[in-house]
């Protein structure tokens, strides 16, 4: 007998299903829900469309302002993006944007030849249009990627093609091949960048200095710091740069108090010099200033001034100094004195070095116009010079060995 499709289901053919069997939600099929056993209503599930609605209007916990999980794909999506293209960023730094101009830029466009590729490369001026931003932003990042290559860093750019990622360096790297000034192009600014890389700083920093003088004159007026940093700067210069030299000496003359300064500090350095020396050599200066072996106990000695000099303060350096020479000075004299052989080799060098000093002076004079230069008390005076030129010879003569 058939059942017509309005005739309820018989009681027995509600019965449970038997155990073991797959609930019809686990087979994925939805089902009409049972009415309880007591006889109560079941309760009824609302349809998709009315769940939309549902979920469009603000229930009573929205209302009072209570989070909801997020279930937007669509934020979700865009929330993954940021952080993936911040952690890549993250990673490579400048590079990120580098390659995009690397791979799709060539200064000048491309060649008629390659006009017509699927994605020709594009001019700096063009590419800077579409980014929004200046031409000459574009191309240091561009002079940055060239110089990366130069060095086996990244690819170069005709490997390079528009859209295709490839592995990019450390963000550290980048800070060596990046500036953002312009001046870093010219030869000024690549031995300013030179110089910077060879004291471990980066090039900007050095750069956005020289080309703000009067912020450099700021900081070195207002910190101790900035002024010692300056000055040890400008003596390793001095080496390099006789003129710098030259207008330094020029300036320190000019200025009352400060070449007095110059000539203590000169005078104290010369002293500290004629101690060292002794012990740098193992030699002495005579007074006539011939250089000899100097004895071990006039070493010892300046050992122990050098080492009183240098333990003390600034300030108190100047008459310790003065005193440590005068000290191996006579040491140096009685030194010479107790050696007869030394002696000797000391008087013979004095007087020849007179003679000469004499007879050079002579030479130098001109009679041109002897009648403009004639005095009665000069002429007396040469005759007796000469008289004492003429004894000298003669005692010379009479010292000589027989043999000569």
């Amino acid at each position: 007998m058939t059942t017509s499709p309005d005739t309820a289901p018989a009681p027995e053919e509600l019965a449970a299903p038997a155990a073991g069997a797959v609930p019809a939600e686990e087979a994925n099929v939805w089902t009409e829900p049972l009415a309880a056993a007591g006889g109560a209503a079941a309760p009824v599930l609302p349809s998709p469309a009315q769940e939309q609605v549902a979920a469009e209007e603000p229930g009573p916990a929205q209302e009072a302002g209570a989070d909801a999980p997020v279930a937007d794909q669509d934020v979700e999506s865009a929330v993954r993006r940021d952080a993936r293209e911040f952690g890549a960023f993250a990673r490579t730094g400048g590079w990120t944007f580098a390659l995009k101009v690397a791979r799709s830029v060539r200064p000048g466009g491309a060649p008629a030849g390659q006009a017509d590729e699927p994605e020709p490369k594009v001019s700096a001026k063009e590419f800077a249009r579409l980014a929004g931003c200046s031409a000459e932003r574009v191309m240091r990042f561009w002079r940055a990627w060239d110089r990366a290559a130069d060095d086996g860093v990244v690819p170069v750019f005709e490997a390079l093609a528009p859209g295709v990622d490839i592995d990019l360096p450390d963000a550290d790297v980048w800070l060596g091949y990046y500036t953002s000034r312009s001046s870093a192009d010219s030869p000024r600014g690549q031995a300013i960048s030179a110089v910077a890389e060879a004291e471990g700083i980066r090039p900007t920093k050095a750069l956005e200095v020289a080309e703000n003088p009067t912020a450099l004159r700021a900081a070195i007026l207002a910190d101790p710091g900035t002024a010692q940093a300056a000055r040890h700067a400008l003596l390793d210069r001095l080496e390099d740069d006789p003129e710098l030299g030259e207008e330094l000496a020029k300036d320190i003359a000019r200025t009352g108090e400060l070449s007095k300064t110059v000539a203590s500090a000169a005078r104290v350095a010369s002293s500290v010099d004629f101690v060292r020396d002794v012990i740098d050599s193992g030699e002495m200066t005579t007074p006539s200033g011939e250089r000899v072996p100097a004895p071990e106990h006039v070493v010892a000695e300046a050992k122990q001034h050098l080492a009183l000099i240098e333990g003390l303060d600034a300030e108190d350096e100047a008459p310790y100094a003065a005193d440590a020479q005068k000290t191996m000075r006579s040491l140096v004299a009685e030194a010479v004195d107790s050696d007869p052989q030394l002696r000797a080799h000391e008087r013979r060098s004095r007087f020849q070095g007179k003679v000469r000093k004499a007879a050079k002076a002579f030479e130098e004079l001109t009679l041109d116009d002897a009648a403009d230069l004639f005095e009665e008390e000069l002429l007396e005076q040469l005759e007796t010079l000469q008289r004492a030129i003429t004894d000298c010879i003669t005692e010379l003569r009479a010292a000589a060995p027989a043999d000569s």
